[in-house]
């Protein structure tokens, strides 16, 4: 396995106590998947990829543990974590399309990035990126342009670019699709695949509220609800045989093609996520779930329920066992 994360709990420190954003969270991303992750806003898909690279000052690991090519990650200890960065693990992070510096040139910024890595042999690395800028459709002149100079795909592209410059084990994308039009984020998801089967990275992470777009990239898909994992899966057992409530309720609130919006009504889901600071006992989902019952009050396991098909929902199990 090239990554295993094995109930990894994770809180943000605030005056009021502790909000735990990642609560027991555990999976494998074997070498060479995609892992999609998806859920609603604030169920901590984002707090668990930036834990896999870089905790700020705010976040704390209060269990569990990250293991990566058979090795622990020291994700708590940020100066052990840091030459690991961009050769190990990397992020694209979330607004990439924001994250280049306006005052600096590409070229400046790709090169102060590499000099802060302890990358010596820059010429070779800033060779290796003309060449992979090629590879993506974009001309070399882009390392003289200021990031205001490009457009939203063509930023997002290059700082995918320079996230995977050396190659990491694990490529966090968080958002990476989001305020980009159709065809550019066909075209982000498409290179995110290639650069996979090129080995530029061994496995993704992609995060995304867009479930269709990791239907054409992923290979499987995880889904958060609340801080905690509530079904992993294939992506094709996902999106056409979903086991969990929540997960259902997800793809049935998505638009159809070719269905307008006056010939059908977008259903949602009702009631709000709980709250992380004193989340309920149990199921996270129940209040909200059409098929709570009496066993939904303790808190159900992620089992394997078919082969590879994970759900943590005990009427799913017990549908599964029959």
């Amino acid at each position: 396995m090239s990554v295993t994360v094995a109930n990894l709990s994770v809180a943000y420190r605030s005056h009021r106590g502790d909000v735990t954003a990642v609560d027991g969270v555990s999976f494998s991303l074997a070498d060479g998947e995609i892992m999609g992750l998806a859920g609603e806003s604030g169920c901590g898909k984002s707090t668990l990829g930036n834990a896999l690279v870089c905790m700020d000052t705010r976040m704390k690991a209060t269990a569990g543990k990250v293991m990566l090519d058979g090795k622990e990650l020291p994700i708590e200890d940020g100066r052990a974590m840091r030459p690991l960065r961009m050769t190990e693990v990397s992020v694209v992070p979330q607004y990439a399309m924001n994250a280049l510096t306006p005052t600096r040139k590409i070229r400046r910024l790709v090169t102060d990035l590499l000099k802060s890595h302890g990358v010596r042999d820059r010429d070779r690395v800033l060779t290796e990126m003309k060449r992979r800028i090629a590879l993506i459709g974009l001309t070399g002149d882009v390392l003289g342009k200021y990031s205001f100079e490009l457009s939203g795909g063509m930023r997002q592209r290059i700082t995918i670019l320079m996230s995977t410059l050396l190659n990491p084990s694990l490529l966090i994308a968080d958002e990476v699709t989001s305020a980009l039009d159709v065809s550019t984020q066909r075209a982000v998801g498409e290179m995110l695949l290639e650069f996979r089967d090129r080995g530029y990275v061994r496995s993704v992470i992609a995060i995304t509220h867009d479930l269709s777009i990791l239907a054409q990239i992923a290979d499987s898909i995880a889904i958060m609800y609340a801080g905690r994992l509530v079904e992993k899966a294939p992506t094709p057992s996902i999106v056409n045989d979903a086991l969990h409530p929540y997960t259902q309720a997800l793809i049935a609130s998505l638009p159809e093609v070719g269905v307008r919006h006056d010939q059908a009504t977008l259903t949602g889901i009702p009631g709000r996520p709980p709250s992380l600071l004193r989340p309920p006992a149990g199921c996270r989902f129940r209040d909200r779930c059409p098929f709570a019952f009496d066993k939904c009050a303790e808190n159900p396991p992620l089992q394997e329920v078919r082969p590879g098909h994970h759900v943590a929902c005990w009427k799913a199990a017990q549908e599964a066992s029959e």
